[in-house]
């Protein structure tokens, strides 16, 4: 389980909420089904700046918590500029 506001990356693309592997979210929320197990997650995803780009909800198997391995990166959205 990933505690609310840790830092979570993304494992697996999904075009419709715009997320592809490597990018990187905070847990804001979390979501269980009736027996208590996480679900998934609410990911907040902010621009270089620290401007929300968006909030996004994601099942639990389509995000990791980072590794002292991990490099951060950048992405541009094609659209922002």
């Amino acid at each position: 389980m990933i505690a609310l506001y840790n830092r979570v990356i993304v494992t697996k693309q999904m075009p419709e909420e715009n997320l592809f592997p490597g990018d990187i979210g905070t847990v804001v929320e979390e979501y269980r089904d009736p027996q208590g197990n996480v679900i998934g997650y609410e990911l907040e995803l902010f621009a270089a700046d620290g401007h929300t780009l968006a909030v996004s909800s994601v099942p639990a198997d389509t995000v990791r918590e980072p590794t002292p391995a991990d490099r951060l990166c950048s992405r541009m959205e094609a659209n922002a500029v």
